[in-house]
């Protein structure tokens, strides 16, 4: 007999409806949104990537470089010649008067050598003479007003330091008060005496009288007088009292001033400092009086101009008779000069070479000196460029130094100078490769406040891009040589390039080769 299954017992209770239902509507989110946001971020990244391609690109014609080979000579080979001319190196030294005056004597002539500190010339010196001593007797007043402030000094410090005037007037004002202490101790004694003087005056009248005309009119006149004068006395020494208290009083006030006076010394702080003052105020009036000599004396010592260097006189500006102007701030130019000078070994040739010579000199360059008063040339180096061209001659002035010059060089002589080829690394390795030079034609070439640049076709990017160059020497009229900014494989842009900005999208549509070629 088969056994029967209940299939009941296999089902699961699913009382918990509330919590599935919640869960079966997070799944949409959770399956479709966050695809999405992936998605739209990839997209995102790649529409940025390619925003350029959909970008409108400015259509331009771009043109290579010219590549040649560097034109290199054997060192010592002339590379040109330029005409030029001799003058003092740095520069001649111009002899000026530094003070006012006019020249009575003149003690050089043009060419003449001299030697560092030789007189050139004198001047009138008669008022800086008088000027120095008026300066030195000005010295003389203020040491006697110092003397005088010092003598005053040490008697202010005597005084503050011992002030016996002081003293004696507070011991006599002691001596006074003492008097009338004692005075007025005793005016008890001296009215009971004017008091008995005065009882004997009037009994003495008295009895006189009794008498009669026994006695003479003189007689009574006397004992009346003498009794009218113990009256008075004694009346005197009554009112004596109350003004021996106030003088008392009064002494004793001026005793404790003194003593004050005595103990502050204020007098005599005050004359000592002031003593002091006059004294420093003496000792700088006389440092000034003798700043005054020492100017006056230099004034006179400039009256005799001397020679700054050793070398010779180049010109002679000033005469005998003329004023100079020293040092004067509304002097004009050259009213001070007497002579000028220059060393006759440190000459120079200041050269006016062609603009399209000049990136072939650089200094340290040698270069070989030719004169008609030379029988054989000198030796040169380049030492520098001037920094202004001369737009009448389309030239530039290269300064020569020349190497040990002879005594018939002199200034302003005309000369040729022919610069030398340095020493290429090429010759030092023999074999090795010449140098190209990159040529680029001048109307791509333009010039702002920033530089010289070129408009570059990036193509790695496809975009226009401003390039700053450094020229070098001109080749002809179309070519201009580039000595650093650009590589051999760079394009320029040749048309589109009105307009355009640095980083615009550009399409090549051509590329010329012949431009530059042919007058190359």
């Amino acid at each position: 007999m088969a056994t029967q299954v209940d299939l009941r017992q296999l089902a699961v209770d699913r009382g918990n409806t509330g919590t599935t239902t919640i869960l079966r509507k997070g799944r949409p989110l959770m399956r479709y949104g966050i695809p999405l946001m992936i998605v739209a971020g990839f997209v995102s990244v790649v529409a940025w990537s390619l925003r350029e391609r959909f970008l409108p690109a400015r259509s331009v014609t771009v043109v290579p470089v010219v590549l040649t080979q560097a034109d290199v000579r054997q060192a010592g080979t002339p590379l040109f010649q330029a005409a030029g001319w001799v003058e003092p190196r740095p520069s001649a030294v111009v002899v000026s008067a530094l003070v006012e005056g006019v020249i009575e004597e003149l003690l050089v002539a043009e060419g003449q050598p001299v030697v560092k500190g030789q007189p050139i010339a004198k001047l009138i010196d008669a008022d800086a003479r008088l000027t120095v001593a008026d300066a030195e007797a000005s010295v003389r007043l203020r040491e006697a007003e110092l003397a005088l402030a010092q003598g005053t000094l040490e008697a202010a410090k005597i005084q503050f330091e011992q002030p016996v005037q002081m003293q004696a007037a507070l011991a006599e004002a002691e001596a006074t008060l003492a008097k009338l202490q004692t005075e007025i101790k005793n005016l008890p004694f001296a009215i009971r005496t004017a008091q008995s003087q005065l009882l004997l005056a009037e009994q003495s009248l008295a009895g006189k009288k009794s008498v009669g005309d026994s006695i003479t009119v003189r007689a009574l006149q006397q004992a009346q007088s003498e009794f009218d004068t113990a009256t008075a006395a004694r009346a005197q020494l009554v009112e004596r009292g109350s003004s021996l208290q106030n003088e008392l009083s009064a002494w004793g006030r001026k005793c404790d001033a003194l003593r004050s006076q005595l103990t502050l010394k204020t007098e005599e702080t005050r004359k000592l400092s002031e003593s002091r003052a006059n004294v420093q105020a003496g000792e700088a009036k006389l440092q000034q009086a003798k700043v005054a000599v020492e100017i006056a004396q230099l004034r006179l010592s400039r009256m005799t101009v001397h020679a700054p260097i050793t070398g010779r006189v180049l010109t002679v500006v000033a005469k005998p008779g003329r004023r100079l102007m020293g040092l004067a701030a509304a002097s004009e130019q050259d009213s001070a000069t007497i002579v000028t000078l220059y060393d006759p070994k440190m000459l120079q040739v200041r050269a006016d070479v062609r603009l399209e010579d000049v990136s072939q000199v650089q200094p340290g360059f040698q270069a070989q000196i030719t004169s008609a008063a030379l029988r054989a040339p000198l030796l040169g180096e380049v030492i520098v460029a001037t920094s202004q061209a001369d737009i009448q001659k389309n030239t530039l002035q290269v300064k020569v130094a020349i190497h040990d010059p002879p005594a018939v060089i002199k200034p302003e002589m005309l000369v040729q100078v022919s610069f030398i080829a340095p020493e290429r690394k090429s010759e030092q390795h023999p074999g090795s490769v010449d140098p190209l030079r990159i040529l680029v034609p001048r109307t791509l070439v333009e010039t702002t406040e920033g530089g010289t640049t070129l408009w570059i076709a990036d193509l790695t990017r496809g975009v226009a891009r401003r390039q700053a160059i450094r020229l070098g020497a001109m080749v002809n009229q179309e070519l201009v040589e580039v000595v650093g900014g650009l590589t051999p494989l760079d394009k320029l842009i040749v048309s589109g390039r009105d307009g355009i900005q640095e980083g615009a999208r550009i399409r090549v549509t051509d590329e010329d080769r012949t431009l530059g070629i042919a007058s190359h």
